[in-house]
């Protein structure tokens, strides 16, 4: 998977390199700002189990 992606980017090898790591940077920030947020009401992280009133 990593070699079809690195044959379809263009240009030289530091700008296959570069535009990688801007489109990891991308997922990263959309999964913080978007993904993460949505699913955080229906995950029970914050509920804990022990110690409880």
């Amino acid at each position: 998977m990593y070699a079809a992606w690195w044959r379809v980017l263009p240009g030289p090898w530091w700008v296959r390199l570069l535009i990688s790591l801007l489109v990891a940077a991308g997922v990263v920030l959309l999964c913080f700002t978007v993904v993460f947020p949505a699913l955080a009401d229906r995950l029970a992280i914050n509920d804990g189990t022990v110690g409880g009133p």
